[in-house]
């Protein structure tokens, strides 16, 4: 096992096969330490927390192994004690959870009306989070803000809690430059997003690892890592953005695919109002809301300013929940034509209450359509919300260090 420099004994390598534990047994062959240790920390994130007992009958791993490998774990600090269970013959049971300070992890949302820096801890939880809004997004303030924002993060740290940084995760849109006409910005600026390497500049910001990511895929694996969805392994996932995009989880792991943008789902063919094909994008994105509130004269800045709250909306909210709810269903259906997903789940930087209406709209109108054939899969409300995007970006560096998963992200020390 190689040792980090943060003195964690974690491996470059990702492992194999899915996150959901159900799926996986450990092996006792020497030389595998890091994928058991992967496979025990992976249960206990889905868990929360489990005796050395549980954790041998779920992975087929031997008692004694188990205890080697949660003695590592808690000497690294990764683990921590909690009280033992009494009332039982023998020795009571010590359950073992995740150690909420055995690890951190930055992640900065380049998005197309906001960016969002965030460290998080081993468990998930926001320990600090920026946030800076723009009309659209240019490299150098996007980068300022990365760098000021990193370093009042770290100062914020304890010295040990500041060497157990484990890396930072990038989550943004793929050639940004083609957006141009889509967020309204001069074709001359969002060039300047070409050729641009985001990650190697960002890698320049800080000593600790970089991993880069699309931002809709980042949201679904968000959804996957810290969602309350763990018992669902395969499912079609939708993030509902200034443009919605998506993911897939395969097998309990994220499928980005050959170029990392599996799951485009913005860019699926849809019927428009006349009949006429158009793209999801076009018709299930906050920006086509946003273009009715501002043809009606009001001021459409809650849509980006205030997620949790949009404010007081009438029949023009109405009426884009139900032709999103109509699209997103056909997008639904044609997916699940080619996978057949347990689950299709709808999440969005809007208030909790406008997603439980789309998730109704959705599962309204795919009752609409000629289903022979198809296993339509149950339709779920995500459960990270608002801040999907960036937590995906901080797990990248979790998923990658620390858990069982594909290798679906690119990395530079």
């Amino acid at each position: 096992m190689e040792e980090s420099h943060l003195g964690i004994r974690v491996s470059e390598r990702s492992g194999t096969g899915g996150t959901r534990p159900t799926l996986h047994h450990g092996t006792n062959q020497s030389g595998m330490r890091d994928h058991n240790e992967r496979v025990v920390l992976s249960l206990l994130r889905q868990h929360g927390s489990l005796a050395k007992t549980a954790i041998a009958r779920m992975t087929g791993l031997s008692a004694q192994t188990c205890s080697i490998i949660m003695r590592m774990l808690e000497a690294d600090e990764l683990l921590s004690r909690e009280e033992p269970l009494r009332g039982r013959i023998g020795q009571p049971l010590i359950p073992m959870s995740l150690n909420p300070e055995g690890a951190f992890f930055l992640g900065l949302k380049i998005g197309r009306r906001s960016a969002d820096l965030v460290l998080i801890d081993f468990l998930g939880k926001i320990r600090s989070m920026l946030h800076m809004p723009y009309d659209y997004p240019t490299p150098e303030p996007i980068f300022h803000f990365a760098a000021e924002g990193i370093a009042e993060m770290i100062r914020g740290l304890t010295s040990k809690q500041r060497d157990r940084i484990a890396g930072i995760g990038i989550a943004a849109p793929f050639e940004l430059w083609k957006w141009a006409d889509t967020v309204g910005a001069p074709q001359e600026i969002m060039d300047q997003w070409r050729g641009c390497d985001i990650r190697a500049r960002v890698a320049a910001l800080c000593s600790f690892p970089v991993y880069l990511q699309n931002d809709m895929t980042a949201a679904c694996g968000a959804e996957l890592v810290f969602g309350q969805t763990k018992d669902v392994n395969d499912f079609v996932y939708f993030y509902i953005g200034s443009f919605i995009g998506g993911g897939i989880v395969i097998n309990g792991s994220l499928y980005a695919g050959r170029s990392g943008n599996a799951g485009a789902l913005g860019s699926m063919p849809v019927p428009g109002a006349d009949g006429t094909p158009r793209q999801l994008i076009d018709i299930a994105s906050i920006t086509a809301l946003e273009r009715v509130v501002t043809e009606l004269g009001r001021d459409p800045s809650p849509l980006w300013a205030s997620p949790e709250d949009w404010g007081v909306m009438g029949a023009e909210l109405d009426e884009w929940i139900d032709r999103a709810g109509k699209a997103i269903a056909q997008a639904v259906i044609a997916s699940s034509s080619v996978v057949d997903f347990q689950a299709a789940i709808i999440d969005g930087w809007m208030p909790e209450s406008v997603r439980s209406r789309i998730v109704l709209a959705v599962r309204r109108h795919v009752e609409t359509f000629d289903l022979e054939g198809i296993e339509l899969p149950v339709i779920l409300e995500g459960t990270v919300g608002i801040h999907a995007r960036a937590l995906g970006a901080a797990s990248l560096p979790l998923s990658d260090r620390f858990l069982l998963g594909q290798k679906i992200f690119r990395k530079v020390d």
